[in-house]
């Protein structure tokens, strides 16, 4: 009965391209009535922040004039993110590197970790996503009414716009900087969900071609050829997703740093 069990589980894992994303309590824990469990996606986003910073905590421990190999990847990580955040906000942004840096990290290390076999992906979660977009908004919004005061809103006024457009202008404007943590996270959530699914459908191709028999089994290759090639595209589309994480980000900090230019 047992073995029954593990197989159909099994099988349900092999054709269902969906079930990959389906939350598994590991321990439930219940706090004032609301459900706290720690999950499957819990533990993978524990397990992207601890080998972010072993990892780079051990590259950048031992510097020396010949970098390791370790120290040359935190290296090149670190010049890129603040080449970036330099490049979109000047020098007087370098003091959200720190937060750039960490979410440029932590999704690329959740979304590479999502393409071992029986890992789990949580930015294919909104949720996760949201948290993390609306934790932008809410330092956006935050230091720009600290820094800028009531000049903060003039993001909301467009310089060079006629004064009789600002009524059809300024509303268009505010739409759109609160669907900001909407389209941040949706992004990101589509991609990584639509990119695994189709890496599922695809493997799934190479298995039934390559039971089928007769002259279906030679389509097999072609099919493990498609797979090979969407893994590939899905590594790199793990890394654009982390990086335009990161520049909208940034995008959205100038804001904040330079109100209405």
């Amino acid at each position: 009965m047992m073995l029954e069990s593990i197989n159909s589980m099994i099988n349900q894992v092999a054709t269902d391209p969906i079930h990959q994303f389906v939350l598994n309590k590991i321990a439930d824990f219940q706090i004032g009535g609301f459900d706290v469990s720690f999950t499957n996606s819990s533990a993978f986003m524990l397990l992207a922040v601890v080998l972010a910073v072993v990892l780079l905590g051990v590259a950048s421990s031992k510097s020396a004039t010949i970098p390791s190999r370790g120290q040359s990847i935190a290296e090149i990580a670190y010049g890129f993110v603040a080449g970036m955040v330099r490049d979109m906000m000047g020098e007087d942004g370098m003091k959200f590197f720190p937060l750039v840096f960490s979410l440029f990290i932590f999704i690329f290390f959740a979304n590479m970790l999502g393409m071992f076999p029986y890992f789990f992906t949580t930015t294919s979660h909104i949720i996760v996503n949201m948290a993390l977009a609306l934790l932008v908004m809410a330092v956006v919004i935050g230091y720009g009414i600290w820094k800028n005061g009531f000049k903060f809103f003039k993001i909301f006024v467009p310089s060079g716009v006629p004064p009789v457009l600002y009524l059809l202008v300024t509303p268009i404007e505010i739409i759109s900087f609160a669907s900001r943590p909407l389209s941040l996270s949706v992004r990101l959530f589509a991609n990584m969900l639509a990119g695994h699914i189709m890496l599922k459908v695809f493997a799934g191709f190479v298995i039934m071609l390559a039971s089928a028999g007769g002259a279906l089994i030679l389509l097999a290759p072609v099919a493990l050829a498609g797979t090979v090639a969407v893994v590939a595209l899905e590594f790199l589309v793990a890394f654009l997703q982390a990086y335009v994480f990161a520049i909208l980000t940034c995008v959205y900090l100038n804001d904040a740093l330079h109100p209405g230019h």
